[in-house]
């Protein structure tokens, strides 16, 4: 029987809140034609199911059994693209036994026919570490708050910037410093700096980076 990525040609995008790896994940999907998920909604919806339940946020269990309960279609929800979801994510993704409901949950996805894009904090470490592409997108905290902050003044959400960059701040201390699987740089993850680029210019980065990690897979050589 051979490896389940033999078939399978997976892209894994990790990096920080609002480094663009989002973006980037989503132009992968289409210049190659996979499927991409966005890892970071499946905490969004454990984290907004424990809040709409009124549910303590340290209740791991509980935690644990909404996170077991996540079908694709709660993706969808608009409610997951807000600041409050992605502060509720961060809390509930401390937690092993939520990180471990929603591991086959990824490496399902990861694993199909063909392979797919798969974003997140975790992807190159720890659901995919034998995934044959892998990126680490990051930028600085001031660049990724302003990027964020316009994108929730967009969504109509009144919120300051130096909200924003606190949040930012905790939430890369919070995923950085957790004892499950934190957010860490793979080894043999490229680094993507998109601190001075357009998301036209990172998009194209990884694009030639994923193609290249593409040609070394096909010809049956081991990545860089």
């Amino acid at each position: 029987m051979g490896k389940p990525y033999e078939t399978s040609f997976i892209v894994a995008v990790d990096g920080p809140a609002a480094s663009g790896k989002g973006t980037i994940a989503t132009r992968l999907g289409q210049d190659l034609g996979l499927p991409v998920l966005d890892t970071g909604l499946l905490y969004r919806a454990v984290g907004v199911l424990m809040d709409r339940a009124k549910l303590s946020l340290d209740d791991e269990g509980g935690a644990a059994a909404a996170a077991a309960t996540l079908t694709a279609d709660l993706l969808s929800d608009p409610a997951l693209r807000t600041r409050a979801a992605g502060e509720l994510a961060s809390r509930v993704a401390v937690h092993p036994r939520v990180r471990d409901a929603l591991l086959d949950f990824q490496r399902t996805f990861a694993r199909q026919e063909g392979g797919a894009v798969l974003d997140g904090r975790d992807i190159g470490t720890v659901i995919c570490p034998e995934a044959p592409a892998k990126l680490y997108v990051t930028a600085t905290p001031e660049t990724r708050a302003e990027r964020r902050w316009k994108q929730l003044k967009g969504q109509g959400e009144d919120v300051a910037y130096d909200d924003v960059l606190a949040d930012i701040r905790r939430r890369d201390e919070r995923d950085g410093g957790r004892a499950a699987a934190p957010m860490t740089r793979a080894a043999d993850a490229n680094l993507l700096d998109t601190t001075e680029m357009t998301i036209e210019q990172a998009a194209d980065a990884a694009r030639r980076i994923v193609e290249a990690a593409r040609a070394r897979w096909e010809a049956g050589q081991p990545a860089d």
